[in-house]
């Protein structure tokens, strides 16, 4: 008989399994980290059809919301480079690896060989037992298995104090206060000719602002502390003339296309007609006269 579990089964078993060889083979950590939500939720709606309220409950809240964020932010605070996986820093630590990994898949071909043998039994009996799904567990956890939920407590809160500590950095030298930072800097200021303010930002008139566009000092050229200075060694970035030559151009068309007009420029006035002699130019306008 094609029940709601099996129909859910065969739809989710496929994405779980996806899912899980994505957690496996994925480069990043935090794309894991998404395939293992994947797996997470789809175990989840698994146990809603199977009329288990409770382990749903809390496959969403603790799993999925709680312990699968902790693993991100661990993965996001302390970091994960792709030269890690390339140093062993416990000798042997693969060859244990692979044993305890074996070792898994028989535990698993020998749980799921037993839930296959005989007739399942399902949560019907054992939830009408002890009045109740919820109440079913609680006996379960409390009472028959309360030592290896206590073990369980203590397995995650030293992953947690782990995480800590992984997190923590000790300081070396003693933080400086806005008074000592402000000092250094006019000391820097002083010995070294560094500026005590600000480094300029990138952009040029307000027209490009990526983090390739130098800032133009007063004189027309490029402010290099404007820029990264990894951009700098890949000679990455825009040079002056390549933002200025747009507007040059056009400068250009506007100055081609304007007629000449007479007493307008630097040059010599045309109306003149001779030059103004040095005796003259000496002489007070009122001696002109």
């Amino acid at each position: 008989m094609v029940t709601g579990a099996s129909v859910a089964f065969w739809l989710l078993a496929p994405v779980m399994v996806l899912a899980a060889l994505g957690m496996v083979l994925a480069r990043k950590a935090v794309h894991s980290a998404l395939c293992l939500a994947a797996v997470m939720v789809a175990l989840a709606v698994q146990y809603a059809a199977l009329d288990a309220p409770f382990l749903f409950a809390v496959q969403i809240i603790v799993y999925t919301g709680a312990i699968l964020m902790l693993f991100l932010f661990v993965v996001m605070l302390v970091g994960v480079e792709s030269s890690d996986s390339l140093v062993e820093t416990l000798k042997g630590q693969r060859v244990y690896a692979v044993l305890v990994g074996i070792g898994l898949v028989v535990m698993l071909v020998v749980a799921t060989g037993n839930a296959l043998v005989g007739d399942p039994v399902g949560v019907a009996g054992p939830n009408s037992e002890h009045g109740g799904n919820v109440q079913g567990l609680a006996a379960l956890l409390f009472v028959r298995y309360v030592w290896a939920f206590e073990a369980t407590s203590a397995l995650l809160i030293t992953a947690a104090v782990g995480a800590m500590v992984l997190t923590h950095r000790e300081r070396l030298v003693k933080k400086q206060d806005q008074r000592e930072r402000a000092a250094a800097r006019m000391r820097a200021y002083a010995e070294s000719g560094v500026h005590p303010g600000p480094l300029p930002t990138p952009g040029v008139f307000a027209r490009h602002n990526s983090v390739d566009t130098p800032a133009l000092l007063p004189d027309g050229s490029a402010a290099e502390s404007s820029v990264s200075a990894t951009l700098r060694a890949r000679s990455s970035i825009r040079t002056p003339a390549e933002l200025t030559a747009p507007m040059a151009a056009r400068q250009a068309e506007l100055s081609a296309d304007q007629p000449a007009q007479p007493g307008i420029g630097h040059g010599p006035d045309p109306r003149l007609k001779a030059p103004v002699d040095q005796k003259d130019a000496d002489l007070s306008d009122e001696e002109r006269i």
